[in-house]
């Protein structure tokens, strides 16, 4: 299924396993599409980001069940990318936060 630029990149992850990632790797983390694949994140994060990527790891995320009381439900699935950019590359909006 063919997904728009826009609508592929959802948001940028911002957690201390991604941080510590990007100090050391240079590597971004984001949600992304549940259709969106690897060839589609990259030309997204290319054209809306201003970034050259070196290369793009996905991983699907399962929902978990929640409970409230005697009541189950269950979470969403989602879809989670990592980003590797090209050395000498930066994404200013992670330098602010």
């Amino acid at each position: 299924m063919k997904v728009g630029t826009h609508a592929v990149l959802v948001q940028p992850l911002l957690t201390e396993k991604i941080t510590a990632l990007r100090e050391k790797t240079n590597t971004v983390g984001f949600i992304v599409h549940p259709n969106a694949n690897r060839v589609q994140i990259k030309q997204a994060v290319e054209a809306l980001l201003k970034v050259k990527v070196e290369k793009v790891n996905v991983l699907n995320v399962p929902g978990k069940v929640k409970r409230l009381g005697r009541f189950s439900g269950r979470r969403s699935d989602w879809k989670k990318a990592f980003v590797t950019l090209k050395k000498g590359e930066k994404l200013e909006m992670y330098e602010s936060a």
